[in-house]
Protein backbone atom coordinates (compact mmCIF):
# COMPACT_ATOMS: atom_id res chain seq x y z
CA UNK A 1 0.00 0.00 0.00
CA UNK A 2 2.54 2.31 0.94
CA UNK A 3 5.04 1.75 -1.71
CA UNK A 4 1.93 1.82 -4.47
CA UNK A 5 1.10 5.29 -3.17
CA UNK A 6 4.98 6.61 -2.84
CA UNK A 7 4.97 5.79 -6.51
CA UNK A 8 1.72 7.42 -7.10
CA UNK A 9 3.24 10.34 -5.89
CA UNK A 10 6.60 10.49 -7.31
CA UNK A 11 5.06 9.55 -10.92
CA UNK A 12 2.30 12.93 -10.61
CA UNK A 13 3.15 15.73 -13.25
CA UNK A 14 3.75 18.39 -10.28
CA UNK A 15 6.74 15.93 -8.65
CA UNK A 16 7.90 14.86 -12.16
CA UNK A 17 8.36 18.46 -13.24
CA UNK A 18 10.31 19.39 -9.76
CA UNK A 19 12.77 16.62 -10.51
CA UNK A 20 12.93 17.95 -14.23
CA UNK A 21 14.00 21.18 -13.17
CA UNK A 22 17.07 19.39 -11.19
CA UNK A 23 17.67 17.27 -14.22
CA UNK A 24 17.96 20.97 -15.79
CA UNK A 25 20.65 22.49 -13.02
CA UNK A 26 22.33 18.83 -13.59
CA UNK A 27 22.64 19.20 -17.23
CA UNK A 28 23.91 22.73 -16.77
CA UNK A 29 20.63 24.00 -18.85
CA UNK A 30 19.57 27.27 -18.48
CA UNK A 31 15.95 26.62 -18.16
CA UNK A 32 14.86 29.34 -16.40
CA UNK A 33 10.82 30.84 -15.70
CA UNK A 34 11.08 34.54 -16.37
CA UNK A 35 10.54 35.82 -13.01
CA UNK A 36 7.49 37.88 -13.54
CA UNK A 37 5.98 34.32 -14.14
CA UNK A 38 7.01 33.19 -11.04
CA UNK A 39 5.89 35.55 -9.30
CA UNK A 40 2.40 35.17 -11.11
CA UNK A 41 2.27 31.51 -10.09
CA UNK A 42 3.11 32.52 -6.77
CA UNK A 43 0.22 34.73 -6.32
CA UNK A 44 -1.99 32.55 -7.96
CA UNK A 45 -1.04 29.33 -5.28
CA UNK A 46 -1.70 31.58 -2.30
CA UNK A 47 -4.69 33.48 -3.28
CA UNK A 48 -6.36 30.52 -4.87
CA UNK A 49 -5.53 27.97 -1.89
CA UNK A 50 -6.91 31.05 0.34
CA UNK A 51 -10.02 31.62 -1.26
CA UNK A 52 -11.29 27.79 -1.58
CA UNK A 53 -10.42 27.66 2.30
CA UNK A 54 -12.50 30.86 2.85
CA UNK A 55 -15.59 28.79 1.49
CA UNK A 56 -15.25 25.49 3.48
CA UNK A 57 -15.02 27.62 6.63
CA UNK A 58 -18.10 29.69 5.48
CA UNK A 59 -19.46 26.19 5.63
CA UNK A 60 -18.13 24.49 8.26
CA UNK A 61 -19.52 24.46 12.11
CA UNK A 62 -17.53 26.32 14.87
CA UNK A 63 -17.75 23.65 16.88
CA UNK A 64 -15.67 21.14 14.09
CA UNK A 65 -12.82 23.80 13.37
CA UNK A 66 -12.26 24.76 17.11
CA UNK A 67 -10.34 22.46 18.00
CA UNK A 68 -7.85 21.86 15.33
CA UNK A 69 -7.12 25.76 15.31
CA UNK A 70 -6.48 24.88 19.26
CA UNK A 71 -4.21 21.94 18.20
CA UNK A 72 -2.61 23.94 15.42
CA UNK A 73 -1.40 26.62 17.73
CA UNK A 74 -0.07 24.33 19.76
CA UNK A 75 2.09 22.61 17.10
CA UNK A 76 3.28 26.48 16.15
CA UNK A 77 4.59 26.54 19.83
CA UNK A 78 6.01 22.95 20.19
CA UNK A 79 7.37 22.45 16.46
CA UNK A 80 10.08 25.05 16.86
CA UNK A 81 11.20 24.34 20.21
CA UNK A 82 11.68 20.70 19.57
CA UNK A 83 13.68 21.82 16.67
CA UNK A 84 15.94 24.08 18.27
CA UNK A 85 16.66 21.43 20.92
CA UNK A 86 17.13 18.85 18.58
CA UNK A 87 19.51 20.81 16.43
CA UNK A 88 21.63 22.13 19.17
CA UNK A 89 22.28 17.96 20.51
CA UNK A 90 23.43 17.05 16.85
CA UNK A 91 24.89 19.91 15.40
CA UNK A 92 27.66 22.56 16.80
CA UNK A 93 25.62 25.54 15.29
CA UNK A 94 24.98 28.79 17.48
CA UNK A 95 21.67 30.09 19.31
CA UNK A 96 21.15 32.63 16.41
CA UNK A 97 21.38 29.90 13.28
CA UNK A 98 19.42 27.32 15.64
CA UNK A 99 16.92 30.06 15.89
CA UNK A 100 17.18 30.52 12.32
CA UNK A 101 16.29 26.84 11.51
CA UNK A 102 13.94 26.69 14.24
CA UNK A 103 12.05 30.08 13.05
CA UNK A 104 11.92 27.58 9.23
CA UNK A 105 10.75 24.45 10.13
CA UNK A 106 8.33 25.87 12.72
CA UNK A 107 6.61 27.82 10.23
CA UNK A 108 5.20 25.95 6.43
CA UNK A 109 5.58 25.39 2.81
CA UNK A 110 2.84 25.95 0.62
CA UNK A 111 3.93 24.01 -2.21
CA UNK A 112 4.31 21.18 -0.16
CA UNK A 113 0.66 21.48 0.90
CA UNK A 114 -0.52 22.11 -2.29
CA UNK A 115 1.34 18.82 -3.59
CA UNK A 116 -0.01 16.87 -0.58
CA UNK A 117 -4.06 18.09 -1.32
CA UNK A 118 -3.16 16.72 -5.56
CA UNK A 119 -2.33 13.74 -4.01
CA UNK A 120 -4.63 12.63 -1.50
CA UNK A 121 -7.23 13.89 -4.08
CA UNK A 122 -5.34 10.76 -6.13
CA UNK A 123 -5.85 8.52 -3.58
CA UNK A 124 -9.16 9.75 -3.57
CA UNK A 125 -8.80 10.36 0.14
CA UNK A 126 -11.53 13.14 1.61
CA UNK A 127 -9.72 16.33 3.83
CA UNK A 128 -11.82 18.93 5.74
CA UNK A 129 -11.83 21.94 3.36
CA UNK A 130 -10.76 24.41 6.39
CA UNK A 131 -7.28 22.85 6.49
CA UNK A 132 -6.15 26.48 4.30
CA UNK A 133 -7.02 28.01 7.50
CA UNK A 134 -4.25 25.77 9.47
CA UNK A 135 -1.48 26.42 7.37
CA UNK A 136 -2.14 29.96 7.74
CA UNK A 137 -2.51 30.08 11.48
CA UNK A 138 0.98 27.40 11.27
CA UNK A 139 2.70 29.81 9.08
CA UNK A 140 3.03 32.59 11.78
CA UNK A 141 4.00 31.11 15.55
CA UNK A 142 7.14 29.18 14.41
CA UNK A 143 8.73 32.41 13.18
CA UNK A 144 7.65 34.45 16.17
CA UNK A 145 9.17 31.63 18.32
CA UNK A 146 12.48 30.92 16.46
CA UNK A 147 13.27 34.61 16.66
CA UNK A 148 12.68 34.89 20.47
CA UNK A 149 15.09 31.93 20.84
CA UNK A 150 17.13 33.12 18.30
CA UNK A 151 17.25 36.56 20.17
CA UNK A 152 19.43 34.77 23.18
CA UNK A 153 22.37 35.08 21.08
CA UNK A 154 22.41 38.40 20.10
CA UNK A 155 24.48 41.09 21.64
CA UNK A 156 22.23 43.87 20.55
CA UNK A 157 18.07 44.50 20.74
CA UNK A 158 15.97 42.57 18.74
CA UNK A 159 13.91 45.02 16.28
CA UNK A 160 10.06 43.25 16.96
CA UNK A 161 8.37 45.58 15.59
CA UNK A 162 9.94 45.83 12.24
CA UNK A 163 10.14 42.47 12.43
CA UNK A 164 6.29 41.45 13.38
CA UNK A 165 5.56 43.86 10.21
CA UNK A 166 7.53 41.82 7.95
CA UNK A 167 5.76 38.84 8.52
CA UNK A 168 2.33 39.91 8.89
CA UNK A 169 2.68 42.16 5.54
CA UNK A 170 4.56 39.41 3.63
CA UNK A 171 2.86 37.91 0.45
CA UNK A 172 2.57 34.84 1.40
CA UNK A 173 -0.11 36.29 4.50
CA UNK A 174 -1.44 38.89 2.80
CA UNK A 175 -2.79 36.77 0.32
CA UNK A 176 -4.01 33.82 2.10
CA UNK A 177 -5.38 35.55 5.11
CA UNK A 178 -6.80 37.67 1.79
CA UNK A 179 -7.91 34.64 0.35
CA UNK A 180 -9.66 33.44 3.41
CA UNK A 181 -12.15 36.65 4.01
CA UNK A 182 -12.25 36.71 0.20
CA UNK A 183 -14.05 32.89 0.00
CA UNK A 184 -15.50 33.61 3.51
CA UNK A 185 -17.70 36.57 1.86
CA UNK A 186 -18.59 34.86 -1.00
CA UNK A 187 -19.13 31.17 -0.14
CA UNK A 188 -19.93 28.54 -2.61
CA UNK A 189 -21.90 30.81 -4.76
CA UNK A 190 -19.41 33.50 -5.29
CA UNK A 191 -16.98 30.86 -5.71
CA UNK A 192 -18.79 29.10 -8.62
CA UNK A 193 -18.09 31.92 -10.64
CA UNK A 194 -14.08 31.59 -10.01
CA UNK A 195 -13.94 28.35 -10.02
CA UNK A 196 -12.31 27.63 -13.80
CA UNK A 197 -9.42 29.96 -12.58
CA UNK A 198 -8.99 28.51 -9.37
CA UNK A 199 -10.06 24.86 -9.93
CA UNK A 200 -9.55 23.35 -12.98
CA UNK A 201 -6.07 25.65 -13.59
CA UNK A 202 -4.65 24.61 -10.05
CA UNK A 203 -3.29 21.44 -10.99
CA UNK A 204 -1.27 22.68 -14.06
CA UNK A 205 -0.13 26.16 -12.56
CA UNK A 206 1.68 24.21 -9.35
CA UNK A 207 3.29 21.77 -11.83
CA UNK A 208 4.73 24.87 -13.87
CA UNK A 209 5.55 26.73 -10.28
CA UNK A 210 7.48 23.13 -9.18
CA UNK A 211 9.33 23.14 -11.98
CA UNK A 212 11.19 26.40 -11.37
CA UNK A 213 11.33 25.29 -7.70
CA UNK A 214 13.00 22.11 -8.62
CA UNK A 215 15.58 24.21 -10.61
CA UNK A 216 16.05 26.94 -7.08
CA UNK A 217 16.54 23.79 -5.43
CA UNK A 218 19.19 22.40 -8.04
CA UNK A 219 21.40 24.82 -7.47
CA UNK A 220 20.90 24.39 -3.55
CA UNK A 221 22.16 20.88 -3.62
CA UNK A 222 26.10 21.62 -3.69
CA UNK A 223 25.72 23.48 -0.41
CA UNK A 224 24.64 20.67 1.41
CA UNK A 225 28.20 18.91 0.98
CA UNK A 226 29.23 21.92 3.18
CA UNK A 227 26.41 21.33 5.59
CA UNK A 228 27.59 19.02 8.02
CA UNK A 229 26.03 15.54 8.61
CA UNK A 230 24.26 16.77 11.62
CA UNK A 231 22.65 19.26 9.76
CA UNK A 232 21.70 16.78 7.05
CA UNK A 233 20.07 14.13 9.73
CA UNK A 234 18.06 16.73 11.31
CA UNK A 235 16.89 17.82 7.62
CA UNK A 236 15.60 14.27 6.83
CA UNK A 237 14.67 13.20 9.57
CA UNK A 238 12.91 15.97 12.16
CA UNK A 239 10.11 16.11 9.49
CA UNK A 240 9.22 13.30 10.15
CA UNK A 241 8.87 13.84 13.80
CA UNK A 242 7.16 16.52 13.38
CA UNK A 243 4.78 15.35 10.63
CA UNK A 244 3.99 12.71 13.02
CA UNK A 245 3.22 14.91 16.10
CA UNK A 246 0.80 16.79 13.72
CA UNK A 247 -0.90 13.79 12.50
CA UNK A 248 -0.97 12.53 16.12
CA UNK A 249 -2.31 16.17 16.99
CA UNK A 250 -5.22 16.31 14.16
CA UNK A 251 -6.90 12.78 14.91
CA UNK A 252 -6.90 13.77 18.33
CA UNK A 253 -8.39 16.76 17.53
CA UNK A 254 -11.25 15.44 15.38
CA UNK A 255 -9.32 15.59 11.84
CA UNK A 256 -10.64 12.83 9.38
CA UNK A 257 -7.49 11.11 8.33
CA UNK A 258 -7.45 13.17 4.90
CA UNK A 259 -7.21 16.05 7.79
CA UNK A 260 -4.71 14.85 9.66
CA UNK A 261 -2.30 13.71 7.05
CA UNK A 262 -2.66 17.53 5.74
CA UNK A 263 -1.70 18.74 9.08
CA UNK A 264 1.01 16.51 9.20
CA UNK A 265 2.66 17.56 5.87
CA UNK A 266 2.25 21.39 7.50
CA UNK A 267 3.84 20.14 10.39
CA UNK A 268 6.90 18.48 9.12
CA UNK A 269 7.17 21.04 6.13
CA UNK A 270 9.78 23.79 6.12
CA UNK A 271 9.61 27.28 5.16
CA UNK A 272 11.80 28.82 2.27
CA UNK A 273 9.03 32.25 1.33
CA UNK A 274 8.17 33.73 4.78
CA UNK A 275 10.79 32.40 7.10
CA UNK A 276 13.87 33.29 5.07
CA UNK A 277 12.40 37.37 4.56
CA UNK A 278 11.55 37.89 8.45
CA UNK A 279 14.85 36.14 9.47
CA UNK A 280 17.31 37.80 7.06
CA UNK A 281 15.99 41.36 8.37
CA UNK A 282 16.15 40.03 12.33
CA UNK A 283 18.74 37.96 12.19
CA UNK A 284 21.50 39.59 9.85
CA UNK A 285 23.95 37.48 11.39
CA UNK A 286 22.16 34.09 10.80
CA UNK A 287 23.72 31.70 7.83
CA UNK A 288 21.35 31.79 4.62
CA UNK A 289 24.21 28.33 4.04
CA UNK A 290 22.34 26.86 6.68
CA UNK A 291 18.56 27.70 6.96
CA UNK A 292 18.46 27.76 2.91
CA UNK A 293 20.24 24.21 1.98
CA UNK A 294 18.19 22.76 5.39
CA UNK A 295 15.03 23.90 4.35
CA UNK A 296 15.02 24.23 0.94
CA UNK A 297 17.71 22.19 -0.62
CA UNK A 298 17.04 19.22 1.62
CA UNK A 299 13.91 19.06 3.61
CA UNK A 300 11.65 20.65 0.50
CA UNK A 301 12.67 17.70 -1.93
CA UNK A 302 12.45 15.05 0.56
CA UNK A 303 9.13 15.92 1.86
CA UNK A 304 7.73 16.44 -2.06
CA UNK A 305 8.73 12.87 -3.21
CA UNK A 306 8.81 11.12 -0.13
CA UNK A 307 7.61 12.65 3.20
CA UNK A 308 4.13 12.95 1.85
CA UNK A 309 3.02 9.61 1.26
CA UNK A 310 4.84 8.81 4.63
CA UNK A 311 2.60 11.33 6.73
CA UNK A 312 0.02 8.83 4.80
CA UNK A 313 1.25 5.75 6.07
CA UNK A 314 1.22 7.47 9.26
CA UNK A 315 -1.76 8.73 9.43
CA UNK A 316 -3.23 5.15 8.54
CA UNK A 317 -1.25 3.50 11.34
CA UNK A 318 -2.75 6.04 13.47
CA UNK A 319 -6.39 5.76 12.43
CA UNK A 320 -6.14 1.60 13.12
CA UNK A 321 -4.52 2.58 16.89
CA UNK A 322 -8.70 4.10 17.31
CA UNK A 323 -7.22 7.55 18.80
Amino acid sequence: MFLEAALINATSAPVLAFVLGLVAVAVKSDLRLPEALYQSLSIYLLLGIGIKGGVALSEADVAEVSLPILGTLALGIIIPLLAFWVVGKITKLDTINRGALAAHFGSTSLVTFSAALIFLESQQIEYEGFVTTLLAILEIPGIVVGLLLASRGLGRGLDWGESLKEILTSKSIVLLAGGLVLGLITGSTGYEKVQPLFGGLFTGVLTLFLLEMGIVAGRRLPDVKQAGLGLVAFSLGFPLVAGTLGVVVGSLTGLGLGGSVVLGVLSASASYIAAPAAVRLALPEASPGVYLTASLGITFPFNLIFGIPIMLAVGQFVEGLGF
